[in-house]
């Protein structure tokens, strides 16, 4: 897993190679709203481009995360299915419903199911290659979001210039970003971390809390300011320093949100000792979501170091998976 987080930022060269040479049929059908499903680490980069492009969206992008489609999808949908193995059961079970609906549909996926499926009903497709943890290939399909959103004008990104961008950002910080990453593993060991991000971040405070999950073996969960000003931070009254908050802060958050954050830390400093907060860096949106990824990966890495675990085990899953293999569809 080491390897694989350090090469993250090779990761994203590789995927503008990719978009460079994909060869995407346009749609002949005016698309009305977007659904990006997948789960996990094939998911969450879904979660992370649908609020990068909501400022610029043309039309609703909606996020699922099930074996069952909205209601509304028909032939004026488009379905963007993303499998890193391309054998999730949910995710093709949602493409099977949108090619029943008649939806347009994009998969993302290195093989499996879901790329023979792509390949026989001519649907267009991206590809990586496979063989690793989803988790890790997130910069791939995170990239190639991005490319599919703008490719059917839903959402203008600039793409491969941001990209390029960010994997440039990231080799050129990258050892300041690994110190910062140990000292956050470090301040939060023993702890049950806390994420919160401002409104239109709150994927990325996700994407910690998983690898926190999956790499550190810890429990962790997010919440975005201002909705927690309405009823978590309440919850802070029964507060101990068991509880750690970490802040993923950018300078362009909305002005009355980085106050929010302010009074917030007054209040939770009076409960816990340990309170941080984590800066992006970059130019657009894009490069400051891929900074605070790949600054919580380090993070989680150093603290599967810390807490003494196998990284790339994940066997609660695997048992879930085998149980359900058991079960007739």
């Amino acid at each position: 897993m080491k390897n694989l987080i350090s090469n993250f930022p090779n990761h994203i060269s590789e995927a503008v190679t990719n978009i460079k040479a994909a060869h995407f049929k346009a749609s002949s059908i005016n698309i009305h709203n977007v659904i990006i499903t997948g789960l996990g680490g094939s998911g969450i980069g879904g979660t992370i481009v649908s609020e990068l492009a909501a400022p610029n969206a043309t039309v609703p992008i909606v996020v699922n995360k099930d074996y069952m489609l909205p209601g509304f999808v028909n032939e004026h949908t488009l379905v963007i299915a993303c499998s890193y193995s391309g054998n999730t059961e949910e995710t093709l079970s949602a493409v099977k419903s949108a090619m029943n609906k008649n939806a347009q549909i994009a998969c993302i996926s290195s093989g499996g199911e879901l790329l023979e499926i792509a390949k026989a009903n001519g649907f267009n497709v991206i590809t990586m290659t496979g063989g690793n943890p989803p988790r890790s290939m997130f910069a791939y399909s995170f990239s190639y979001l991005c490319f599919i959103l703008d490719f059917y004008g839903i959402a203008k990104f600039d793409v491969i210039a941001n990209l390029e961008a960010a994997s440039k950002l990231l080799v050129d910080d990258n050892e300041a970003i690994k110190a910062e990453a140990l000292e956050i593993a470090n301040k939060l060991k023993g702890k049950t971390t806390i994420l919160y991000a401002v409104s239109g971040g709150l994927g990325v405070a996700s994407r910690w809390r998983q690898q926190l999950n999956e790499n550190a073996k810890m429990l962790a969960w997010e919440a975005e300011i201002p909705e927690m000003n309405h009823n978590e931070l309440v919850g802070w009254e029964g507060g101990t320093s068991q509880f750690a908050p970490v802040y993923l802060r950018h300078s362009t958050d909305f002005s009355r949100n980085q106050k929010r954050i302010e009074i917030n830390q007054q209040i939770i400093s009076e409960k816990t000792d340990t309170l941080l907060e984590v800066w992006s860096k970059g130019n657009s949106a894009i490069e400051r979501a891929l900074y605070l990824v790949y600054l919580g990966d380090w993070a989680s890495y150093y603290l599967s170091e810390i807490n003494a675990v196998d990284i790339m085990d994940i066997k609660s899953i695997d048992l879930l998976k085998s149980e359900l293999s058991k079960i007739p569809n």
